[in-house]
């Protein structure tokens, strides 16, 4: 049995060579359950860290009765570990936060007050704590993003969401689609709305993002979102015999 349906909610956790953080990680969401508005659980997604992470994600689960992980030998991307966890979850929600915590789990409980409504609640990193260049970096790419897409989203890097699992499965996803998924759950007749969070200085590890992966890809990515939209299948069922609908 998959323990995830026990919950309501499955808050997931992509872990990229974050051996630094785990500690911190285990301390701030262990603490964060008890205090959670839903029945929530942790789940680690391993991106084939070269370093001592799955080891101490192990450590961590056999210790706290709430967490779980999922592992892959092969570093895939950020994405691709978003998409395997919406594909292995099967709590009614599903919440995604950075091992960085440079976002706090606390500020769960904001986005859940709106999950009743919205399929898609993302945090907006208030007073963000990273350099001027990275914010110039950001409002560059947002910015570009919105005109692409429609999207009105203000924060899409934000690494605080809660997406309804059974629209989470819905998107089409892509190398990239964290920046997209606003954009991405309009295509599935999903609404979405922002809330402020806190934001905090990285304080351990070291960040996987460069001007690359941070302004250059997200710009190419916009115009596959674009081929995507226009393609992208619709349908209805009006009448059937088959006693499904």
């Amino acid at each position: 049995m998959n323990r995830t349906s026990e919950y309501e909610l499955t808050i997931v956790v992509p872990v990229y060579n974050e051996e630094d953080n785990m500690e911190r990680l285990e301390k701030e969401l262990s603490a964060f359950l008890p205090k959670a508005a839903v029945k929530s659980c942790v789940l680690f997604v391993n991106d084939g860290s070269k370093d001592s992470s799955l080891e101490k994600i192990k450590a961590i689960c056999e210790r706290q009765p709430d967490f779980y992980y999922i592992s892959s030998s092969a570093n895939h991307g950020l994405s691709t570990a978003i998409k395997a966890a919406i594909d292995m979850t099967e709590s009614r929600l599903i919440g995604y936060i950075d091992a960085d915590l440079q976002t706090n789990p606390e500020d769960f409980n904001k986005l859940l007050a709106k999950s009743g409504e919205y399929q898609l609640v993302a945090g907006i990193r208030a007073n963000r704590k990273d350099s001027a260049f990275k914010n110039l970096q950001s409002r560059i790419a947002n910015g570009f993003r919105r005109k692409m897409t429609g999207d009105t989203a203000t924060d899409t890097g934000c690494p605080l969401k809660v997406m309804w699992t059974d629209y989470a499965r819905q998107l089409p996803f892509f190398d990239g689609m964290h920046r997209f998924l606003p954009a991405l759950m309009m295509l599935v007749d999903g609404k979405f709305c922002e809330m402020p969070v806190q934001h905090f200085p990285r304080i351990a590890g070291v960040s996987k993002y460069h001007l690359y992966n941070r302004l250059v890809s997200p710009f190419m990515d916009c115009f596959a979102y674009r081929w995507m939209k226009k393609r992208f299948i619709r349908y209805d069922i009006d009448q059937t015999n088959t006693g499904l609908a």
